[in-house]
């Protein structure tokens, strides 16, 4: 069975969702831009993709995958959107390198676009009443013990669970935010950024190049003087401070078959080994990541101690930690230019930005095994397995 190779690894800078740089920048101008972008850098002519798979999250409609081949050029390429909440971007890149490795395609384009800016909500009448709610459609049937409420269902329930003390929180979020600053500062993440031409309203456009959510004046003492999101449950320890942010970007691989690189000449980054989806108790979402990790790991043939470098999102510090501590990772291997608390969640795009930085960074490190792993909406999880030479 041919092998699935990334031949290039893309992303935007991440964006502060309703107050940053990319408030104003609908989700298909970022998909067809880091399409575009994957594809140049590929080494690959577009017209030799057999598809374009990207992930989205909450738009009710439309293929944004589809707009952005058209408008990239790319009008020979069918393009599928994808939905797995925040793991749909993995969730690509496995169905790309699953249709590689059956010999179905060659040369396949995956990843994520995330408007949070702009994403639309649904009017809805209510059940039974002469009333509407704007609100999302939900994932999974609604209750008062377990709804949409994701700093309870992914944050708090977990927390509670694996008896993390918002003290252990507070901290990985700050060591978060350290380390997205200092990679910043350091340039580290200059290759895999295509910056952003952005037309405000007023005519004038500005270059967006850097990500903009993290905070250089995080600190312990700041963080543990913030407000809990939901202080009238008693000992409820999520806040702003240890949750991810709201945020806008894309990011895209392109991946070909072992022989199409060889042939047309192109030194592949990577190689996806596996990948594996798992659903959960949706009052437990959090817990989606673990088993994720445990199932991909599996499949791969690998145990942790196997693995180099650790990208677990941060949708709230206490998924990262509870991963750690349940399946013995070191936390120095994990999110080591930063995550979700830091870097932001642009929800459909997050798997997809840590498989490029994740590519990226291994790189550097002359090689090795990487995890991206995360939890999403209702109940799920996503993981995904590379090797870089």
């Amino acid at each position: 069975m041919t092998e699935a190779v990334i031949i290039s690894a893309v992303r935007t800078p991440v964006g502060t969702a309703r107050k940053g740089t990319l408030t104003e920048t609908p989700a298909e101008e970022l998909a067809t831009h880091v399409l575009t972008e994957a594809v140049r850098r590929s080494g690959l002519a577009p017209e030799r993709f057999d598809d374009v798979m990207l992930a989205e999250s909450l738009y009710g409609g439309g293929d944004l995958a589809r707009y952005a081949a058209v408008a990239a050029g790319m009008t020979q390429v069918p393009g599928q959107a994808v939905n797995r909440h925040c793991a749909g971007s993995l969730t690509t890149v496995g169905n790309a390198a699953a249709t590689i490795r059956a010999g179905m395609d060659r040369a396949v384009v995956a990843g994520g676009v995330q408007s949070s800016s702009l994403a639309p909500r649904g009017v809805w009448r209510i059940p039974g009443r002469d009333e509407t709610e704007t609100r999302n459609p939900p994932t999974f049937p609604q209750s008062a013990e377990v709804n949409d409420d994701v700093s309870l269902t992914v944050g708090w329930n977990v927390a509670r669970k694996y008896g993390i003390s918002r003290e252990r929180m507070d901290a990985w979020a700050v060591r978060s935010h350290a380390r997205a600053i200092a990679a910043i500062d350091a340039g580290t993440f200059d290759d895999e950024i295509t910056p952003v031409k952005v037309t405000r309203r007023d005519g004038t456009v500005t270059e967006f190049a850097v990500d903009e959510h993290p905070r250089r004046d995080t600190s312990l003492e700041k963080v543990s003087k913030l407000k809990p999101l939901h202080p009238e449950i008693e000992g409820f320890s999520i806040t702003a401070g240890n949750a991810c942010g709201a945020n806008d970007g894309a990011a895209a691989l392109a991946l070909t078959s072992g022989e199409l690189a060889a042939e047309a000449g192109l030194s592949a980054l990577g190689t996806v080994k596996a990948w594996a989806a798992a659903g959960v108790d949706p009052r437990y979402t959090g817990v989606g990541a673990i088993d994720s990790i445990t199932k991909v790991l599996g499949r791969a043939g690998l145990s942790v101690p196997d693995v180099h470098l650790w990208e677990i999102n941060e949708a709230f510090a206490s998924v990262p930690v509870a991963a750690c501590q349940e399946l013995g990772i070191d936390e120095e291997l994990v999110n080591v230019h930063g995550s979700g608390c830091s870097l932001g969640h642009a929800v459909a795009a997050t798997g997809a930005r840590m498989l490029t930085t994740l590519t990226h960074e291994l790189r550097r490190r002359g090689g090795g095994i990487g995890v991206a792993a995360m939890c999403a909406g209702g109940g799920q999880g996503g993981a995904v397995v590379i090797e870089v030479g």
